[in-house]
């Protein structure tokens, strides 16, 4: 059991669940991550959790399984392409923890797909690939045309 004395639902609005969010590119963080068994128990996958960092789903979380140890090569070898991507995307080339990967904005491909066990939509991450710089129109007012600091 757990106290929940002095918690009144009648003050907080609930949940109401989260449909996913449409496909398309969404700029991300990876805020958590960590190692886990695979459920038959012979391998480990690295899971990420994504945080949507832009826009109107600002906030959202996203989540991939990385099969970094499994019987399969093949399927070890496409975490491992999954896992360059990422380190390409956040410039990290040679991480050694995962943590090294945290916080760093990248542009995340999101799509959706039906789950086998109840055939509902859900999202899948498709790809990570480098944040594009803003555009001029997103530019802060009064400093569009002006070389940023870091390239003067």
């Amino acid at each position: 059991m757990a106290s929940l004395q002095g918690f009144d639902a009648g003050q907080v609005e609930p949940n109401t669940g989260f449909d996913p969010v449409p496909a398309g590119k969404y700029a991300c963080v990876i805020a958590a991550s960590e190692i886990k068994p695979t459920k038959s128990g012979d391998g480990e996958y690295l899971q990420l959790e994504l945080e949507i960092i832009e826009g109107e789903h600002r906030g959202r979380k996203l989540w991939d399984r990385l099969l970094l140890r499994h019987p399969s090569a093949q399927t070890v070898q496409i975490a491992k392409g999954t896992l360059s991507a990422i380190c390409r995307a956040v410039g990290v080339m040679t991480p050694r923890d995962s943590v090294e990967l945290h916080g760093i904005p990248l542009s995340v491909g999101v799509k959706l797909e039906r789950r086998s066990d109840n055939d509902e939509l859900a999202n899948r991450v498709s790809s990570y690939s480098k944040r594009q710089a803003s555009t001029p129109d997103a530019a802060p007012a009064g400093t569009r045309g002006k070389t940023p600091p870091w390239k003067r």
